[in-house]
């Protein structure tokens, strides 16, 4: 399985305060998955902890690709899918998640009601 996280849910995956549902954490603990983590995510992360809304450890960024998470980079066919997206969700990230999960055939691990309105395969976290 190729999954995508969304960026609450990598939060979570990383934080032990967190329940997240069975299905995913079986998938994220399975050596035969594909942790995707999207730069948007890091990219919101960024500007949330210089808002100060969000702290995070020093070696977060540094510390994903040696645990297992593969980077997804954003490409210009991933932006323009946001162009093909209906209207159901404001938040730029998610909307960006949901066109590159669409585009990679990924499988997005979410807990985002919104995101449910949308013809994207979802993992519910």
């Amino acid at each position: 399985m190729k999954l995508l996280l969304d960026t609450h849910v990598l939060l979570w995956a990383l934080s032990s305060k967190h329940d997240l549902s069975t299905l995913v954490r079986e998938a994220l603990e399975s050596d035969s998955n594909v942790i995707f983590v999207s730069l948007a995510s890091l990219w919101e992360l960024k500007i949330k902890e210089g808002l100060g809304k969000v702290h995070l450890p020093k070696n977060f960024y540094s510390s994903l690709e040696p645990a297992g998470y593969e980077l997804l980079p954003i490409q210009l066919g991933h932006i323009e899918g946001i162009g093909k997206l209906p209207p159901h969700h404001r938040d730029p990230f998610d909307r960006l998640l949901i066109a590159q999960a669409k585009a990679e055939q990924l499988l997005l691990a979410t807990r985002d009601e919104n995101i449910k309105k949308y013809d994207v395969n979802i993992l519910w976290a």
